[in-house]
């Protein structure tokens, strides 16, 4: 498969040189999507560290198990004390109430295409795009996800095909445009381009 990938993704001259060995292993057959995405908003505009030190401490009030009915149990200021910012204790609510409503499992968003996931998962208040891309990627290993509105996708492509960003609409357009050739593995490109950064 790797084989396959980086030969697809060699005819990207550009993209060819900095194609590696460093694909980050998604979580498979451990993907859960309820606390994959409360993981994912946790995370929202905070480094690694400290998302995973408030992830932690949400976890510690639920022995490593929260389910929507428990954390819909929780008051808002108990999510508050472990780190969570006012906006991202309603949005945990949010999904936690949604999927008591909705409770998808695992056969049925196996069988959901990206879009559908994409279109179903938005409906909560919080969750954006960008969230459930990386829920697509990380979680669910889709090989073919291409976040557009990624700071670090587009630091990446601006710096390596010398993009301007000035013209944000027609940025956009560019990095689509350039992705086009990536299918069906964007996903992998992606990789390969915010390791690229580091």
């Amino acid at each position: 498969m790797q084989k396959e990938i980086h030969k697809h993704l060699s005819r990207d001259p550009i993209l060819k040189p900095i194609l590696s060995d460093n694909i980050p292993p998604h979580r498979g057959a451990e993907a859960d999507l309820f606390n994959d995405l409360i993981r994912s908003i946790t995370g929202q505009q905070l480094s690694v560290k400290a998302a995973a030190t408030i992830y932690g401490r949400f976890l510690d009030l639920y022995e490593n198990k929260p389910t929507p009915e428990s954390v819909l149990a929780t008051p808002h200021d108990t999510l508050r004390s472990v780190g969570f910012s006012n906006q991202k204790a309603k949005y945990a609510h949010n999904v936690a109430q949604y999927f008591k409503e909705n409770p998808l499992t695992k056969k049925q968003y196996e069988q959901m295409t990206d879009d559908e996931l994409i279109a179903q998962l938005t409906e909560i208040k919080g969750v954006g795009e960008w969230t459930v891309q990386m829920i697509l990627m990380f979680s669910l290993g889709r090989p073919d996800v291409f976040p557009v509105g990624d700071l670090g996708i587009k630091n990446a492509m601006v710096k390596h095909y010398n993009l301007d960003e000035n013209d944000k609409k027609a940025l956009k357009k560019q990095m689509k445009e350039i992705a086009e050739a990536w299918k069906p593995y964007r996903s992998y490109a992606c990789y390969f381009l915010w390791d690229s950064l580091t």
